[in-house]
This record gives structure tokens, C-alpha cells and sequence, in this order.
């Protein structure tokens, strides 16, 4: 009797541990990544609000980090330290651009057609060596708008790689520059500040001297864009689907 309540036991711990909660990894920069102090920091990237629309079979673990582009992120062995955990049936979100454009710093500049292409094909490659599947992100759009009331592309040819890579190693894609260049519009040239950081001084404690950021997202800019990335998920029929709220 004692030997099959053992067994019985051994097999209900094995059932346990072979159920492996499924990781979504977040790799990429500000736009994307946690913020210190979130009671009090208005700031948000979108992937920190991401586990509000998944169920608790889904861990997000944001490796995101302000100011990285594709290159520093692999250079400061960020990406490895992702790549070794790395498992069966998880996923990789995949955005940068917005760094590899710095071209006054060597440590982060990419030339969009080689150093960026080749990084995005290395994540993509060594995801899948893992038998993880990879999601490519084209950057959001920055709000800039100009004197006509016109939201002009800051971006230049990394969306585009982006889309190319995607296409040519048939890899998930979400087209976040077109989802959120329709939304800056949608809320227009002074409505469009409310999804990033604007403040006049003394409005908002975590900026006495008030803020003018175009960049990056408040709650609701980081809330709106982590709903259109749901949105295009289910669009995609993954099986992450399955894992999403109702």
C-alpha cells in the first residue's frame, strides 16, 4: 500500500513539473521596458503592462532595457543570458530600432541594411534553435507631428527590415509602427500627448520641472499599445492565444 501511494505521489510531482508555464521573453528598448517607481513614475513601456491581458499560465519576463539598440543588447550579453533559458513553446518579442539609429554612438548604431538585419536574423534563428518562436515588432511611432498637422515617420529603413526578415524567414510579425502611427493620429496633434509624457511644471510630482517627451508612454499610451498587440496576436492564431483573458 505504501509503495503505491509512493508511486502515486512521484507520478503527481512528474505531471507537475512537466506542465512548464510558458515564458513570453521581451527583448528591446525603453518604448518596451519596466520603469522604476511605478506608483509614482508616470512613464510606461508597453510590454511592463502586458501581463494584465494574459492568464497565470503565462509568465512575462521583460528583458527590455532603456537605451538599447539590437547591437548593445547583444553585446552586453543580454541576449544570451535570454537565449540559455530559453525552452520549448516559449515566445520572444523581438523590437528595437529606435537605438540602432543613434549614429553619434558607435555602441549602439547599426547600419539598417547589415548589422540590424543580421542581428534581427540572429534572434530569430537562436530562438528557434530553442525550439521557442520568435515575434518580430517594427518600433512604435514617435508623436511628431508637424506645423500642418501631419505625423511624419522618425524611423527611416528599420521598419522595413524588419518587415523584410519577417517575411523572408516566415516569422510572426506585428507592424507596430502602422498600429500606433494610427493611433497617434487618431487622437490627433494635442490629444496625443496624453499617450506619452507631457507635463508643465509642477502638474505631476515625478517631473517638478515638467516634461516633454515624444518617445515614450504613459499608462494609457503603454495600455492602448499592449491592446493592439493583443488584438494582432489573436489576429495570428497562436496558440498564445489561448492563454489570453477574455
Amino acid at each position: 500500500m505504501r509503495v503505491k501511494v509512493f508511486l502515486m505521489v512521484f507520478v503527481f510531482l512528474g505531471a507537475i513539473c512537466n506542465a512548464q508555464e510558458t515564458t513570453i521573453y521581451c527583448i528591446g528598448d525603453s518604448t518596451m521596458a519596466n520603469k522604476d517607481n511605478p506608483n509614482e513614475n508616470p512613464e510606461r513601456g508597453w510590454a511592463q503592462v502586458l501581463p494584465l491581458f494574459f492568464t497565470k499560465e503565462v509568465k512575462i519576463d521583460n528583458r527590455a532595457v532603456n537605451g538599447r539598440s539590437s547591437k548593445s543588447f547583444i553585446n552586453e550579453k543580454r541576449w544570451d543570458s535570454v537565449c540559455k533559458v530559453l525552452k520549448p513553446n516559449d515566445y520572444v518579442f523581438i523590437q528595437f530600432g529606435h537605438n540602432d539609429q543613434k549614429i553619434k554612438d558607435s555602441t549602439r548604431y547599426t547600419n539598417p541594411h547589415t548589422a540590424y538585419r543580421y542581428n534581427l536574423i540572429r534572434f530569430v534563428k537562436e530562438t528557434r534553435e530553442k525550439g521557442a518562436i520568435p515575434i518580430l515588432f517594427s518600433s512604435i511611432a514617435r508623436r511628431n507631428f508637424n506645423e500642418f498637422g501631419t505625423l511624419v515617420d522618425t524611423h527611416g529603413e528599420y521598419p522595413m527590415e524588419v518587415r523584410l526578415v519577417a517575411q523572408e524567414l516566415k516569422v510572426p510579425f506585428v507592424d507596430l509602427q502602422y498600429l500606433t502611427e494610427e493611433l497617434e493620429i487618431s487622437y490627433g496633434p494635442e490629444g496625443s500627448k496624453k499617450l506619452h509624457l507631457h507635463f508643465k511644471p509642477g502638474e505631476h510630482p515625478y517631473y517638478p520641472n515638467g516634461k516633454e517627451d515624444n518617445t515614450h508612454l504613459s499608462k494609457k499610451g503603454a495600455l492602448l499599445v499592449s491592446g493592439l498587440v493583443i488584438d494582432e496576436l489573436i489576429s495570428l492564431e497562436l496558440p498564445l492565444v489561448d492563454m489570453i483573458k477574455p
